[in-house]
């Protein structure tokens, strides 16, 4: 876990994929994605950023939503990756490796000579 708080141009490329790869493992809520997200390295996610992407993902039928009763406490609303999410993550993951690999190729390459 890194307590490095990421620029939020840099989060907002990643956070709904970061959400869906999350939610790949199991159906989850969302204090735990964003516990999950915090552990990964990611920083703190704050519940007005994330709810309002996890709806978008509903209307997208990324996601379905299940609402569980709490152990002794209110019930939760759990969130399960479609098989529709799934293409998503896979898509969207291997369109990020490609553009992450473009940028550091970028990066690390010959200074640029156009004068």
């Amino acid at each position: 876990m890194s307590d490095r708080q990421w620029p939020s141009e840099w989060m907002r490329g990643v956070l709904g994929m970061s959400v869906l790869k999350v939610l790949e493992s199991g159906p989850t809520y969302g204090y735990a994605i964003a516990a999950a997200l915090e552990e990964a390295g990611l920083g703190s996610i704050k519940g007005g950023t994330l709810y309002p992407l996890l709806t978008r993902f509903e209307s997208a039928q990324l996601v379905t939503t299940e609402w569980r009763a709490g152990d002794g406490g209110p019930g939760r609303k759990y969130f399960s990756l479609t098989d529709a999410g799934r293409a998503e993550l896979a898509q969207q993951t291997t369109d990020w490796q490609a553009f992450t690999t473009q940028t550091l190729t970028h990066l690390n390459g010959a200074p640029n000579d156009h004068q």
